[in-house]
């Protein structure tokens, strides 16, 4: 089974964050640019919060705000579940269910290393499962096992 350490070894290991005084323009201008769904936010190299697609959908257009007048802290996700990089990818997906959230930060040793999403958590799944898969056929088909990875 795949650790979260494993999933972010694939990834650019980039965090995009913003500050809480940022405004939400400009956090989604970050996003747009980078094709992600959420940015971190960050003041003092302390995790303050967490500002999503979602956010800006519930508490900025549906109320009829201006993302070029708020600040993000005025509507950023303040409760931040955050997990550990030997964390299994299985126990992510849980935790993002329960929780109904989608991007969980990266902690080990007390410092923020990574956010995976839960488009990660599924590619990785996915990925599992199908070598699985072929394992199995090529073990059916050919009457013996020939490891592909």
């Amino acid at each position: 089974m795949q650790t979260v350490k494993s999933l972010l070894a694939s990834k650019k290991g980039i965090i995009y964050s913003v500050s809480q005084n940022s405004t939400v323009f400009d956090a989604l201008a970050m996003m747009a640019e980078n094709e992600i769904g959420a940015v971190l936010v960050i003041d003092d190299n302390v995790l303050q919060g967490v500002f999503s697609e979602r956010d800006y959908a519930r508490k900025v257009v549906l109320v009829g705000k201006s993302s070029k007048e708020i600040l993000v802290r005025d509507v950023m996700t303040e409760k931040v579940f955050i997990i550990d990089g030997d964390c299994q990818i299985e126990e992510c997906m849980k935790i993002m269910t329960e929780k109904r959230i989608r991007h969980l930060p990266v902690y080990e040793n007390s410092q923020l290393v990574g956010v995976i999403s839960v488009g990660d958590v599924i590619k990785s799944v996915v990925e599992e499962k199908q070598f699985v898969i072929n394992q199995l056929e090529q073990y059916i088909l050919g009457g013996r096992f020939i490891p592909q990875k």
